[in-house]
This record gives structure tokens, sequence and C-alpha cells, in this order.
């Protein structure tokens, strides 16, 4: 039986988006508030999938080298 990951670990906070990308708080909001970066509200609290980081990042990547 293969236990679960834990689900914080596929969840990201702003703070650590920002530590990840080298971005301030304003610009990480505003890739969330531009749907460029996908997002899920938990209560208050804002959360960033590590796939929707992943994906961000990837296409960016192919954005730039078109």
């Amino acid at each position: 039986m293969t236990p679960f990951p834990a689900p914080t670990a596929d969840l990201l906070t702003v703070p650590q988006v920002m530590a990840r990308l080298q971005l301030g708080r304003s610009a990480v909001y505003d890739l969330l508030r531009t749907r460029q970066l996908a997002s899920i509200t938990l209560g208050r609290a804002r959360r960033i999938p590590t796939h929707a980081l992943t994906d961000f990042i990837r296409t960016r990547l192919e954005q730039e080298a078109a």
C-alpha cells in the first residue's frame, strides 16, 4: 500500500512562490489576478498547486523560445 503524500506538500503559499520565482508580493498577486498563475482559495488563504507553478514556468519558457 502506497502512503499518500502530505496534501500541503502539493500546495505553495504566496511567500514560497515569491521565493521560487524571486519576485515580489505584488508581482505574484498580479500573476494570480490575471490568471497567468492558477491558485485555489482555502478560507482566506491563497494556495498555488505545485503543478500550476511548473506549468506557468514551462509556458513562459515556450513563449520566450518562440
